[in-house]
């Protein structure tokens, strides 16, 4: 039962931790130096991004692909660099985190 507890609590802080975490983890890995949540700055807004994905399912997988290989022409004519130092999970946690930005 202790055990039952513990690692529910442990689950409980992850979660709720876990858009923090992937706020963290962007500082981290340099996006915010091009992204912001709520205005654009060199690229869109994590908030413009997560109403322009908003209803596509597989939008999670294309961000993902974007944040490592890069791209152009979707917001504009400024190019998003690739970023291949960020591994397919971070990529991933990012871009789910990204489609959570309201």
């Amino acid at each position: 039962m202790k055990k039952l507890l513990i690692a529910a609590a442990v689950g409980l802080s992850l979660t709720s931790g876990a858009a923090l975490a992937s706020a963290d983890l962007a500082k981290a890995k340099n996006c915010m130096a091009c992204h912001a949540n709520d205005r654009k700055l060199v690229g869109p807004s994590y908030k413009d991004v997560a109403s322009k994905y908003a209803s596509d399912k597989d939008a999670a997988a294309k961000l993902a692909r974007k944040i490592r290989e890069g791209g152009v022409g979707v917001w504009g004519q400024i190019p998003m660099p690739a970023n291949p130092q960020v591994t397919e999970a971070e990529a991933l946690t990012l871009s789910r985190w990204i489609l959570t930005v309201r």
